[in-house]
């Protein structure tokens, strides 16, 4: 306690240096902070974007997902429903989930015939009350943006689209979406109805809903057969999707809708078992008993276990790209923080030659010494952290409170801009840390110097 509380006078005695350096490592670490919560917000808002739609882990037939892209039929999973409520009453595996739902992927032909034109889509069926239950995950308490597909309760036909579809397909007016823009239609031939071929296999469904809606459109699809099919589907909602790329072929359906205009009266299957679990954490736990249960249950199929970086590539890419940027700032402040306090502790060192050569005259060890100008160093730190934590909770208020957005590039609208620092003790904790390290690291070069005073020298200095 002495020590310190000499190190404290000590630091008083030269105000404005001090109070200088301790500016620079407030400013230091409140960079490190505001960027480093924005990085958090990034990768976590990802994170629940992905696991919001896909889920943590998916079971898929081997190799679908690299080569099942272009023919999801032929890497089907059969009998998934006893797949599904396997991994749902295992006892290692219930406390961890919170949704297991199966999944169909397909591409085809969706067209508006009544306006003459047509656009191919990445149609997805679902479990349309586990997908909406899905969207409801948010472990990090972020701003979401997943909003429900309107199909609860709705007929097989029905289905939502993206905005771009809607606008490629001109249903903008149709089904009222807001900053629309459609070009004139366009009708060919005579009549406002689907080719003959087309509205034949149509025909085939035999459905009840009425033909002339304006919200109507035909999809066309490959059976897994090979043979050509027809589904007559309603359009009750345009979503933007956020994703342009995404959003300009976004169809989703029934599942039992998908499994109708793929399999006909063949058994249904899926191309994929999603798998949400409560928290991202207990992934490789769920992977290891997955891969138990998949071994010994369900052996005689080709079944392998994805997560949700693997299915998506973007979100590894993203962290390494943001995690890079944050070490570089990071480092570059550290060294700037760092010459600072060492400049700092050098200037008192030589200012108070004499009063070291006194100290160690009077009996004080070289350790006291170097003791004496770590406490200082270590009480900059301190006070320092202290401050940038404060202006960087402060800071990260406003900005949040801002209202400022920013329209990632591919992406069809803007987000909010968010600082996630008291919401991340990771980046906080080792922020703090971090920063005492460098006052010590910096503090003790020049301690070092001042404990090897000779005394004789150190006495007779000017």
């Amino acid at each position: 306690m002495k020590t310190l509380s000499l190190a404290l006078r000590n630091l008083l005695r030269n105000r404005r240096r001090s109070l200088t350096t301790l500016l620079a490592m407030t400013i230091g670490l409140v960079a490190i902070l505001i960027f480093g919560g924005y990085k958090a917000n990034i990768t976590y808002g990802t994170e629940t974007g992905f696991v919001q739609a896909y889920g943590h882990l998916q079971i898929q037939h081997k190799d679908y997902f690299i080569e099942g892209g272009d023919n999801p039929t032929a890497y089907g999973i059969a009998g998934y429903q006893r797949i599904v409520d396997a991994v749902k009453h295992d006892p290692v595996l219930a406390p961890m989930l919170t949704m297991v739902t199966p999944t169909l992927q397909l591409g085809g032909l969706a067209g508006n015939f009544s306006a003459g034109v047509s656009r191919s889509v990445m149609a997805s069926g679902v479990v349309v009350e586990d997908y909406n239950q899905m969207l409801l995950w948010n472990d990090y308490q972020l701003k979401s943006y997943a909003q429900p597909l309107p199909l609860v309760g709705s007929s097989l036909e029905a289905v939502v689209i993206g905005t771009g579809v809607a606008r490629k397909l001109k249903l903008c007016n149709a089904l009222k979406v807001p900053n629309c823009t459609q070009t004139a239609t366009v009708v060919v031939g005579e009549g406002r109805s689907a080719p003959d071929d087309i509205a034949a296999l149509s025909a085939l469904e035999k459905s009840d809903a009425p033909r002339q809606d304006e919200n109507r459109i035909e999809m066309l699809a490959a059976t897994a057969h090979g043979a050509p099919n027809v589904a007559s589907l309603s359009v009750v909602k345009a979503k933007n999707m956020g994703y342009k790329a995404v959003d300009d072929m976004y169809l989703a359906m029934h599942l039992a809708q998908a499994q109708k205009l793929i399999y006909g009266s063949d058994q249904p299957q899926v191309t994929a078992i999603e798998i949400q679990l409560r928290h991202t954490s207990q992934i490789p736990a769920a992977r290891e008993r997955l891969t138990q249960l998949l071994a010994t249950e369900f052996k005689d199929q080709p079944l392998e276990i994805l997560d949700f970086r693997t299915l998506n590539p973007m979100f590894g890419q993203t962290e390494q790209f943001m995690n890079s940027m944050f070490g570089f700032i990071s480092i570059l402040i550290g060294v700037i923080v760092l010459f600072t306090i060492s400049n700092t502790m050098s200037t008192a060192v030589v200012e108070r030659t004499v009063e070291i050569g006194t100290l160690r005259a009077i009996g004080l060890r070289r350790s006291g010494i170097r003791r004496l100008f770590v406490c200082e160093g270590v009480l900059l730190g301190l006070i320092g952290s202290a401050l940038g934590v404060l202006c960087a909770l402060f800071i990260a208020y406003l900005i949040n409170h801002s209202g400022l957005s920013w329209t990632p590039p591919g992406y069809s609208y803007a987000y909010l801009i968010l600082i996630l620092v008291w919401q991340d003790p990771h980046l906080l904790v080792g922020s703090v840390i971090g920063l005492i390290l460098v006052t010590i690291v910096s503090a003790g070069m020049p301690a070092n110097r001042a404990s090897n005073l000779i005394i004789v020298d150190a006495l007779r200095h000017v």
